[in-house]
């Protein structure tokens, strides 16, 4: 258990529930903040204790509406600075914008610089956050940024699941480095699917490099939106011979009716974490693996002094 009278945990309001176990892991309760919506839609945000000279960790996940979670944030940050908080620190378990992180055609934004460069204008002093979409997002900002990864959590559930044959299966190149770091804890081969994408959101399977055939896939992928890819990946798996798959990622988006989709028959189990908060009527195929011990202990890290990658059996990420 960790205590310390300058330290404050607060919560927005996109993930309430994760950041309660995080205090509870700290040994802490939770603090008092009132976060409001004006009839114009405008956030209101009242830190209700006193946060002066004191190392304030905001915890908020940028899921839908994500614009909505972003502002009251800003706002939050806002009224610690002017509260005269020593540091400000956000954990942000989901990082949105994360797929906007470079200019793949003429006259795009890289929205990922843009809210990193916001961030820290407003006055953030660190960030936490979970398997960004593109690890070279770190570089957005001028500030410490502490990415966590979810892999040794997901990695830890498979192993004891016992699966026959398994092969553990990138949806596309962008995630073969990840499938091969999960590859090697389980001791399984890896496969990468090569997909071209007509427009957002969409894919079509062109050609999968590595044997699936008799095999229990295992997909990996950071984030699932609307569970378009990961279906067209299953599908396309089944039809070279592969057996029902386990699906995971870290981050469960699940936008429109993604979670009806994803309740496929040739889906065995779908591994997410808490990073986004889920509905409770969900199919019992979810599996939903909590994040929190790993967020409190990083919190408890950087209060104290020590290396984070003490968190990982890869010392190297």
């Amino acid at each position: 258990m960790y205590s310390s009278s300058k330290l404050r945990v607060f919560s927005g309001t996109s993930n309430e529930p994760l950041a309660r176990k995080i205090a509870e892991q700290l040994g802490l309760p939770l603090g008092k903040i009132k976060v409001s919506r004006f009839k114009s839609g405008e956030v209101y945000v009242h830190y209700e204790e006193t946060i002066r000279n004191c190392d304030v960790f905001l915890i908020q996940s940028f899921s839908h509406p994500i614009n909505d979670f972003f502002v009251e944030l800003l706002v939050m940050i806002d009224a610690a600075k002017r509260a005269s908080a020593r540091t400000i620190n956000l954990v942000l378990p989901y990082y949105g914008y994360a797929r906007q992180e470079r200019k793949a055609a003429p006259r795009e934004p890289i929205s990922a610089k843009m809210v990193a460069d916001v961030l820290t204008t407003v006055g953030a002093h660190r960030v936490i956050t979970i398997d960004l979409h593109a690890p070279a997002i770190q570089g957005f900002f001028n500030i410490p940024v502490d990415h966590l990864t979810a892999l040794d959590l997901i990695s830890d559930h498979l192993k004891c699941l016992n699966l026959p044959n398994p092969v553990v299966v990138s949806p596309d190149a962008g995630r073969a480095s990840t499938a091969e770091k999960l590859a090697n804890q389980l001791n399984a081969p890896f496969a990468i699917m090569i997909k071209k994408r007509p427009s957002h959101n969409e894919s079509v399977i062109t050609h999968v490099i590595g044997n699936v055939e008799g095999c229990t896939p295992i997909i990996i992928e950071d984030m699932i939106d609307t569970g378009s890819t990961i279906v067209n990946v299953v599908e396309g798996l089944k039809e070279r011979g592969a057996q029902d798959a386990y699906v995971c990622a870290t981050h469960p988006l699940f936008s429109a009716n993604a979670l009806q989709k994803l309740d496929h028959p040739n889906i065995r189990e779908v591994v997410v974490t808490d990073s986004i908060l889920l509905p409770e009527d969900r199919s019992p195929r979810f599996r939903v693996l909590s994040v929190a011990p790993m967020l409190s202990e990083s919190i408890r890290i950087i209060m104290e002094g020590g290396s984070i990658s003490t968190l990982f059996k890869n010392a190297g990420i």
